[in-house]
């Protein structure tokens, strides 16, 4: 029986995706594409998960990129639809409505710091290299590198890398904003683990309404951001979770949100 090129856990409310292709450093072919797209899709509106971390199996690579042995065997047409998918996938990923880390654990070039740039936030370990490689290629990003680079990092350095294609590494990539902090291999995974419990212990609602102000807002002028603020605010007010909170604040006990 073939091994599926993605898998999950769910533990305390996480859900950890791993990429699972190893041996092709986790790089992104069509079985992949579609087996991500899926799990995601099936995710989206679980009760059982508060925060997704998104890793790749290995110490090597969280994702080389597209599989450049399955495109060349790829008609024009198959690339459209390829590029097509990759690009619906990583929408979903960016627009889920629940917090995703990126847990990178290598390498991640192409499509896989797109991946990463889908993702809310990115912990990196020491040995990850990070790069939009596409224009060595003859390509360029076309799963959302071009727009969501330019917003995390300004739009010099990201022309800067782009036009080179370039790699770098997790100390500049820190430097330049591009990921959130740096660990050691083997310390990555419960890195992101902390933070994903951290962000479990606050009420999943006002995670999940700032989260969409957020994104929201920052397509926008700061007036209509402040709008969309509001309006975030407001979904809250009527929630049990935002009473729970304040009587935990007042009896001096942990919060226990249920999402209600």
């Amino acid at each position: 029986m073939q091994e599926s090129t993605v898998t999950s856990k769910i533990e305390n409310k996480i859900c950890t995706i791993f990429l699972n292709r190893e041996k092709s450093m986790n790089s992104i072919n069509i079985e992949l594409l579609s087996e991500l797209k899926n799990l995601i899709e099936s995710l989206r509106f679980s009760n059982e998960i508060r925060v997704i971390i998104i890793t790749g199996t290995g110490d090597k690579a969280f994702c080389a990129g597209a599989d450049l042995k399955e495109r060349i065997t790829l008609s024009e047409l198959q690339v459209k639809q390829f590029i097509y998918e990759i690009r619906t996938t990583m929408n979903l990923i960016a627009n889920y409505p629940k917090p995703i880390i990126a847990a990178i654990n290598g390498v991640a070039l192409g499509g896989g710091t797109e991946l990463s740039l889908a993702c809310d936030i990115r912990i990196a370990s020491n040995t990850a290299k990070m790069g939009l490689t596409e224009t060595k290629l003859a390509i360029i990003p076309g799963a959302g590198g071009t727009q969501r680079l330019p917003r995390l990092v300004g739009y010099g350095v990201a022309k800067e890398l782009i036009f080179t294609g370039r790699m770098i590494d997790a100390n500049e990539a820190l430097s330049i904003g591009l990921i959130n902090k740096i660990t050691e291999p083997n310390e990555l995974l419960s890195e992101a683990y902390k933070m994903a419990e951290m962000i479990c212990n606050n009420a999943p609602i006002a995670v999940e309404q700032a989260k969409k102000a957020i994104n929201r807002g920052c397509e926008v002028d700061i007036e209509t951001g402040l709008v969309f603020e509001s309006e975030a605010y407001q979904a809250c007010i009527p929630t049990l979770d935002r009473l729970e909170g304040l009587k935990a604040f007042s009896e001096k006990r942990k919060p226990e949100y249920k999402g209600n």
